[in-house]
């Protein structure tokens, strides 16, 4: 692998690693929004976590695939 690849994949991991951890709290705040306040909004923060958990997988995969270069 290129140094330039291994920067890539490490600055990608460390945004992953970031984005598991937004994803952690924003879970959080959903359970809490949906035992106190409107579904709706609960309902909003559950979409949210769906498209970070499909954009983790993209993320992955480039990893994986400039690791393997």
């Amino acid at each position: 692998m290129t140094d330039n690849n291994e920067a890539v994949a490490n600055a990608l991991e460390l945004l992953m690693i970031n984005q598991n951890g937004i994803g952690a709290a924003v879970e959080e705040l959903a359970k809490w929004v949906a035992e106190r306040g409107p579904t709706e909004v609960a309902h909003n923060a559950v979409n949210a976590l769906q498209v970070l958990d499909l954009n983790a997988e993209g993320i992955a995969s480039a990893i994986r695939m400039l690791r393997r270069e």
